[in-house]
Parts: C-alpha cells; structure tokens; sequence
C-alpha cells in the first residue's frame, strides 16, 4: 500500500492574499517520497505542525519581497520527525524531531528544497533539519525561529535595547511582537506594549508585558487613540527609549509623540497596512507609508529599517549569535512561544483567515495528519 497524505498547493498569486486564498489556494493529495530516491544529503521529514505565517499570506498575492514561483506549497516555518535520511546524513536519524531552517528550506528559498510545511512531508537538506530544543513541543518549535530572530535581530542588533531602558512595541499580541515582549523581557527592559482589544492585551501582560494600552481608536473615529499621554505618565514625562513598530499607519505618527529626546525607532513592518506593494507580484509600492520629518528631526531620532531576511543575506555572519542567544534563552527557560491555536490542516482556509483577521494571539499552527493509506 501506498503511503498518502495531503498538501496545500498556490496555482497563482491573487490580487490580496483573500483573493488567493479564496480562487487559487487548494488542498491535493501527496503521495509519500520515495526513501530511496533521497539525496545523500536529504531528510525527509513528516510534518507534525506549521507555523500559520503573515509571510505566507503575503506571498499568496506576490506582496513580499520573495516570491517563490507557482505552483507551490506555503508554509515557511514547520517541524516533524524524520522518517528517512540519505547515505551520507549524520546529523540526524529516522524518529529524531527537528525543526526546520527556514533560512535554507521552504518557501522562502529557492530550487529543490522550496516546499513549504502546510504538507504531510517535506525533503529538506541536512543542515536544515535543526533538533528541536529540549522543553519545547512541535507546535513551539515551528513558532521559534522566524519571530524570536526578527524580535532580536531589530531589538538586540538593530535598536541595541539595554536593560533598564524602556521599549514601546506596537502590534504585541501577534507572534512577532509577542516574541519582541519576550526578548525584551530577557534583556532587561521595560515593556509597554499595545494592541487593540483588552482580552488579548491581558494575554500580552501574563506573558510578560509590564504595561499594555489600548490605542484602539474611540467608536466612530479613524487611526487610533491618543496615547502620548499615558506614555509619558508611564515614564515619568521622559518618553521610551525605543520603539518597535511591526504595524506602520496611523500609530506610527502617533509613537513619535511618546518617545524621549534622541530614542531609536525601529520599523520592522507595516501589518496595517498591508497593501503598500502592488498585488499578483507586480512590483512598485503606489501606497508608501509616510514618516513626519519634522517629528523625526526635533526628537532627534535614529529611525532604523530592520529587514531581518535581508540583513542576513547580506551579512550571514550576523546569525551565528544570534541563533546561539536564542537557544541559550530557550534552554534557560525564558522563552517559550506562545501557541493559542491550532487546526487540522484540512482547515488551512480557516487557519489563514483567522491570521489575516487577527483573531488569536501569538502563534497558531496547522497540523498535517499522519500519513495514510
């Protein structure tokens, strides 16, 4: 008998990564590779969880900066067991659990090994098939890597945060920004964090945040509250010494308000405004986002891109350390991603939806079933 399982598959990018998911995103059955067709250096691994990703939603309609071609499988960060090694593997055996490198496998690469997790298996090269850290389950492990180095990356590398300074994160109930609360909390910081509804704020608070603020704007009103005020109170008038903005739009003006004389602002995304590039992978930005000048040149500010993928394509040197802090933190117990939701992957739709539309907090997974008959 042989061995089936299922995958998801993008015939071609859509207008919004709706639009995809609604007319080009479709589930297909998956027959199991063949072990005796692997690489010397292939691992094949069964995918026990993925990550639900804002990437991949952005990949779907070509609105990210790398845009693997269709047909493809989503998914850029996943973990599993292996199931078969080539003859030369030595770095893993049948029945290990991994997580899997999305710097050389998945989506975001290219050539053989761009299969993404939303699958029962995957093929990946050795060095990507990473053990998976001790006191961490499969649905942790794929929410590990992608988030906690984008957090360091801009907060550590980037924005050089202290201890005893002040961080203000925007957009901290997803599995980046939460991740940000955590590496912040590690280093030594104060966290104020934002988000737009009480519930998952006091989610953000239990797993570390020492101030959380609504800017959810009042019922009728665009953009969002005014929250200098609270800000400056929490800081005794001083303003935060950082900020961290994965959210972009209207906070975005509004941060600059909250900050001291000569903070750093550090943009890593722009989640509220998620259209800024053309849609179906055209290229060109024909709804840039806007910065204040003024603000920016009165407060003095070092206002720093922190493209965490680029960067390290430009410089791998710099991901050495940062890996090793990461996992040092994980080992010591002061990270754990948080994980609030999970689907069967037969539900991908609904798991994708729900990111796009921001209904849980943290990370959620889709769980591919075990391979059958």
């Amino acid at each position: 008998m042989t061995e089936r399982g299922i995958q998801v598959i993008v015939s071609q990018y859509g207008d919004t990564p709706m639009h995809a998911l609604e007319s080009y995103v479709s589930m297909e059955p998956q027959p199991r590779p063949d072990p005796g067709a692997l690489g010397p250096r292939d691992v094949l691994v069964a995918v026990r969880s993925c990550a639900v990703g804002w990437v991949d939603l952005l990949m779907m309609s070509g609105q990210y900066q790398h845009m693997p071609d269709p047909p493809y499988t989503p998914g850029l960060e996943f973990a599993g067991e292996v199931e078969a090694i080539g003859s030369e593997v030595t770095r893993c055996a049948a029945g290990d659990p991994v997580m899997i490198d999305p710097f050389l496998a998945g989506p975001r690469t290219s050539g053989a090994y761009r299969g993404g997790g939303f699958a029962s298996w995957v093929v990946v090269p050795e060095r990507a098939a990473l053990p998976r850290p001790r006191g961490l389950d499969f649905d942790q492990a794929c929410n590990l890597l992608g988030s906690y180095e984008t957090a360091y990356h801009c907060l550590v590398a980037r924005g050089q945060l202290a201890a005893g300074e002040t961080v203000l994160i925007h957009g901290a109930s997803g599995a980046t920004g939460l991740a940000a609360v955590h590496v912040a909390k590690c280093v030594g910081a104060t966290v104020i964090a934002t988000g737009r509804t009480d519930a998952k704020l006091e989610v953000v608070r239990a797993q570390g945040a020492d101030h959380v603020i609504n800017s959810r704007a009042p019922e009728g009103s665009e953009g969002v509250r005014r929250i200098r005020d609270e800000v400056k109170a929490l800081t005794d008038g001083r303003g935060v010494d950082v900020v961290y903005d994965g959210v972009g739009g209207p906070i975005s003006t509004e941060s600059l308000r909250c900050v001291r004389f000569g903070a750093r602002y550090l943009i890593v995304g722009w989640a509220a405004t998620p259209f800024v590039a053309k849609g179906r992978g055209q290229r060109g930005a024909p709804n840039v986002n806007v910065l204040p000048t003024n603000l920016i040149m009165m407060k003095g500010l070092d206002v720093l891109g922190c493209p965490t993928v680029i960067a390290t394509q430009h410089d791998r040197s710099i991901r050495k350390p940062r890996l090793a802090k990461i996992l040092q933190w994980v080992e010591e117990g002061k990270i754990v991603p948080h994980v609030s939701r999970h689907w069967a992957l037969e539900d991908f739709a609904e798991a994708m939806n729900a990111k796009w539309t921001g209904q849980f907090v943290g990370g959620g997974v889709v769980r591919p079933p075990v391979g059958r008959s």
